[in-house]
């Protein structure tokens, strides 16, 4: 990984970020962002590519392993890379020949906090 430092939010940061859609409505700025990040995720292959690159041993994978356990080619598997870095979802940097991917966890907040459940009530169906 490059030298840079990853901040990651603690719940009530990724909160104040992104409220949860139960309890405000989203901006139009915020909701733009978020839909990129929804949309790139609505494809298996990237799903599943997403997946793969955070359940790697120490949270990062080399574009060479993440060609094997697709049936697409290596263009497409770039091309899915590409949208998901493009999105905000993952980050990336080249290592020689290679290029080695991360999950952004300051995505991942963002997703998680904005659906969030509210706390069950008397009420809740």
């Amino acid at each position: 990984m490059s030298n840079l430092e990853l901040e990651v939010l603690d719940q009530d940061e990724a909160a104040a970020c992104c409220s949860p859609m139960v309890r405000e409505p989203l901006g139009e700025e915020a909701a733009v962002d978020l839909a990129k990040m929804f949309k790139a995720l609505g494809d298996p292959v990237r799903l599943r590519l997403l997946s793969l690159i955070a359940s790697y041993d120490g949270g990062e994978a080399c574009v060479c392993d993440l060609t094997g356990p697709f049936d697409v080619s290596q263009p497409t598997i770039s091309h899915h890379l590409k949208v998901l870095r493009e999105a905000g979802l993952v980050a990336s940097e080249r290592r020689g020949t290679w290029v080695y991917y991360w999950v952004l966890p300051t995505a991942l907040a963002k997703l998680s906090a904005l659906l969030q459940a509210p706390a069950a009530t008397g009420g809740a169906r």
